[in-house]
């Protein structure tokens, strides 16, 4: 789908943090925030939520462990019992270094098919950048144009109240 947005670049972080909060208070759509290094406290002003991931790998490194103890469960006592040394079957102490490995085997790997397909990084993605430029060394707001002329306004005036060095409008796919 093909919308229309409005792209603000800030000299300084203030004005980027300053318009973002006063978008969203106005209920501007705040589409994405460019940045050259890491912002503290920026989520917040998005209103970005905390990330599901770690539930993800929670389950992930359940399921690993579930999976390794039934295998070894299953080959040391079902399938092919052996007596060595009299000890039992089931010896709990030795399926823990395999039982760790699995977990974290399957933790680490649904985590980056989770990660990579969440953020939508997939083989033979093209990039799309809303303006050219907007990763170098700039502070960059980008926010979905109103559609009436008068709130389009109203964005413009807030952009330029926060410091915005230049507002530029495109076309993107959202």
């Amino acid at each position: 789908m093909r919308a229309k947005i409005l792209v603000a670049t800030f000299p300084e972080v203030d004005g980027l943090l300053r318009a973002v909060r006063k978008a969203r208070r106005e209920l501007f759509r705040v589409y994405d925030v460019f940045a050259p290094f890491p912002i503290h406290g920026l989520d917040d002003a998005m209103g970005i939520r905390r990330t599901r991931l770690p539930k993800i790998t929670l389950i992930a490194g359940l399921t690993g462990l579930a999976t390794a103890l039934t295998l070894q469960f299953y080959t040391n006592v079902l399938d092919w019992p052996l007596n060595v040394g009299g000890k039992p079957d089931n010896s709990t102490l030795a399926f823990i270094p395999i039982s760790f490995e699995l977990t974290v085997l399957f933790a680490g790997l649904v985590t980056v098919a989770a990660f990579l397909l969440r953020a939508k990084l997939y083989p033979g993605k093209q990039p799309w950048l809303v303006t050219p430029g907007v990763t170098d060394d700039v502070f960059a707001l980008v926010l979905r144009k109103p559609s009436d002329d008068e709130s389009h306004q109203r964005a413009l005036a807030l952009l330029k109240d926060c410091g915005a060095a230049s507002i530029t409008e495109s076309e993107a796919n959202l």
